[in-house]
């Protein structure tokens, strides 16, 4: 039997972590902890918009949201200050979080150093790999999450949201984008956002 890649032993701990998440979401009529299952389609997405993606990406990608519960967004004012502070402290919490499991991996430091890189979002635009992050994240959120959004707010909202998304996207990413399969309420809605 081959030997189990660090890659795998990594993914392995990122989602042992994860597992402890106490809220569920059910797709395709299996139950997950939340954060696992988002962390399973971070990759499956990566894996199709990136393949050549790097290993410090591919970890990234698998633990954007490790242990998001832990810091929930009412223990920050419920407002955009409070927000914006709320999305500050997770990052630095789920890069200190991935570093703690990487160590006990022995991987590198540079290799570290770029998923904390990664996970604090830093040089969007002008990072390449933060880039296809922000891509990455963005595209799940729109298969996987978008409608169920969309229902729960109004429409000045859902457009704000929306062009805000398309914003922090590449063009490559906006291409995948537009080739998502939604419905057509949501497709509506999308044309309206954009100005298609």
């Amino acid at each position: 039997m081959a030997p189990v890649s660090k890659l795998a032993e990594a993914f392995k701990l990122f989602d042992a972590a994860n597992s402890n998440d106490p809220n569920t979401e059910t797709a395709n009529g299996k139950s997950y902890p939340k954060e696992v299952l988002y962390a399973m389609r971070m990759t499956d997405t990566l894996n199709h918009f990136e393949p050549n993606a790097s290993e410090a990406l591919q970890l990234t990608a698998r633990c954007q949201h490790i242990c998001r519960w832990e810091i929930p967004r009412d223990s920050f004012e419920m407002n955009r200050q409070g927000y914006l502070r709320w999305r500050q402290e997770l990052k630095k919490f789920h890069a200190a979080k991935a570093k703690d499991i990487l160590e006990t991996l022995d991987y590198d430091a540079d290799t570290i150093a770029q998923v904390e890189f990664l996970l604090l979002k830093k040089q969007l635009k002008k990072s390449a790999e933060t880039q296809t992050l922000e891509d990455v994240i963005c595209l799940v959120f729109l298969k996987h999450y978008f409608e169920a959004f969309s229902v729960k707010h109004h429409e000045g909202k859902v457009i704000d949201i929306l062009r805000k998304t398309w914003r922090k996207m590449s063009e490559e990413g906006r291409q995948a984008a537009l080739k998502l399969h939604f419905s057509n309420a949501s497709t509506t809605l999308i044309k309206k956002a954009l100005g298609l």
